[in-house]
């Protein structure tokens, strides 16, 4: 039988039987579309972070009382008894870091800050040393940003995401304009370029102040997370991180042998806790998605052994003019990987659309791979396959006589 000729009766079988076709679908079609949505999602997440990392530079660490990621409450309990990284800490650095082409330092919290009667709620004010808009890879779309002198007068110019700009200023140039900030007045000297959207949450709803002013305003008792960019080059990275350990460690009176009471963190450190992370969430999705496709493959067999059933007769009249027992194993194997496909190119539009959905209700971002597709249909055309063996290699041991006699 030629393989063209196999799949059209195939084809033709399914349509001949639409809703129990259909019905048969929708186990392949869930565990395809969660297998294509997972990694629609993962992927997505994984070029998100791999693209902000990167915009800092592989060539910047950063030196933190705790880490950015905490798995445990003991573990956040413990770093909590860590001595505070002070300003002071950060100005050894600045000046005994050789291998550091740039330096910076940051303090934040979250307050609310006042403009024309309105108010945003949850802003993120910053105190930024005067480098740090550049080690965070934030540009000045308009204005300008701080200098060397709003650091050393503790000055009350202010530097705003544009949330401040779109929803407390309003038209008209923001420059010169004034907002309060925890009631204390500061004036607008420059905007942060739009940074969209995470995971739902605007990355544009902050201000920033020099560091010397939010501490003069918010106390002196706040750990300063320290940033330090190196020349570019590993063994420059490796010499400075080493240098900046060294004296944290003595600064700090940490022991000989004992551990670091603080934590110095690259661009490599968030990748990898983040792929753990993302990958542990992949395959606890993927196991359910794979009991989806068996139980999808199983309805597929049963389906195709009752189809046997129901075709006997026709089996027998098959062989009786001449069809091998290949060709009935093939048509029937055909016919079973045909609807598996369906239901799996649908399972591949179901995924992509549903990731899709949610980037666009939740913002949580997206990106879909040629390889996750032919994935799918792999997939889904292996489960179809696997499952049609059983029922397609009874329908080709039929003997046509007792297949005749089946049905008269």
């Amino acid at each position: 039988m030629k393989l063209i000729e196999a799949f059209k009766l195939a084809l033709q079988s399914l349509w001949g039987n639409k809703l129990r076709s259909i019905l048969t679908l929708i186990g392949v079609v869930m565990g395809v579309a969660s297998v294509i949505m997972v990694i629609t999602l993962v992927n997505g997440a994984n070029k998100y972070v791999s693209t902000k990392l990167s915009g800092y530079g592989a060539d910047v660490f950063t030196v933190t009382r705790m880490p950015s990621v905490i798995f445990t409450a003991e573990e956040y309990l413990n770093y909590q008894k860590r001595k505070i990284i002070r300003i002071e800490d950060y100005q050894a650095v600045k000046d005994a870091c050789t291998e550091c082409s740039e330096v910076g330092a940051l303090l934040s919290k979250s307050t609310n800050v006042v403009a024309n009667g309105h108010s945003s709620n949850n802003t993120s004010v910053r105190g930024y040393t005067w480098t740090m808009l550049s080690l965070n890879n934030i540009d000045i779309a308009i204005g300008r940003g701080f200098t060397p002198a709003d650091e050393d007068h503790a000055t009350k110019n202010v530097i705003v995401g544009y949330d401040i700009v779109d929803n407390l200023l309003g038209d008209g140039d923001p420059i010169g304009k004034e907002i309060r900030v925890d009631g204390i007045p500061y004036t607008i000297v420059g905007v942060g370029d739009r940074q969209g959207k995470t995971l739902g949450q605007s990355q544009d709803n902050w201000v920033a102040v020099p560091i010397t002013t939010y501490q003069q305003i918010y106390g002196y008792n706040d750990s300063v997370d320290i940033y330090a960019r190196t020349n570019g080059n590993a063994q420059e990275m490796e010499r400075a991180e080493d240098s900046v350990r060294v004296m944290m460690r003595t600064r700090r009176h940490n022991a000989p042998g004992a551990p670091d009471d603080f934590d110095l963190e690259t661009n490599d450190t968030f990748l990898d806790i983040w792929k753990q992370i993302s990958s542990l969430f992949a395959w606890v999705v993927l196991g359910l998605a794979s009991i989806a496709l068996v139980v999808g493959g199983v309805v597929i067999m049963n389906i195709m052994l009752v189809s046997v059933t129901e075709r006997t007769r026709e089996i027998g009249v098959r062989k009786a003019l001449g069809a091998k027992q290949r060709d009935v194993l093939m048509q029937f194997l055909i016919e079973s990987a045909s609807l598996a496909l369906v239901g799996g190119a649908i399972g591949v539009l179901g995924g992509i659309a549903v990731g899709k959905l949610i980037t666009i209700v939740v913002g949580f971002p997206t990106a879909v791979p040629l390889w996750a597709i032919f994935l799918g249909l792999v997939l889904a055309g292996a489960v179809g396959i696997f499952f049609g063996v059983y029922p397609a290699s009874k329908a080709a041991r039929l003997d046509p006589v007792v297949a005749l006699r089946a049905e008269m």
